[in-house]
């Protein structure tokens, strides 16, 4: 199962944080993943519409963190990930210098080289 969770922001919509496994099969091991959305069921129905199929958030162990909220506010989707941490914490020294990416850089399919 993935470690998750959210936020309800003061306008009343949520940001969801989720570690998963990466759907990119040369891809990193795990990745961060940040909606931005109207309400909880919401978000994950935005995740499931771009083919992740299986994406469950049971309870509110990792929630977002201000950074991780404030990155996926100022990004036209609303939709961002970057690697995961290995040890689950998100504040890693580590990830300071990784930058957030567009949803459609992870699910981007390479193309066949002739």
């Amino acid at each position: 199962m993935a470690a998750g969770g959210f936020c309800k922001l003061p306008n009343g919509t949520v940001v969801v944080a989720l570690n998963l496994p990466s759907p990119a099969a040369a891809g990193p091991g795990a990745v961060r993943v940040l909606v931005h959305s109207v309400n909880r069921a919401r978000a994950l129905t935005r995740l499931r519409n771009l083919g992740l199929r299986s994406v469950y958030l049971r309870g509110n162990a990792a929630p977002p963190t201000p950074d991780e909220i404030t990155a996926v506010l100022h990004h036209p989707d609303g939709l961002i990930w970057r690697t995961a941490p290995d040890n689950g914490v998100a504040s890693s020294p580590d990830l300071a210098q990784e930058l957030w990416r567009p949803i459609r850089a992870l699910l981007r399919r390479p193309t066949a080289q002739t």
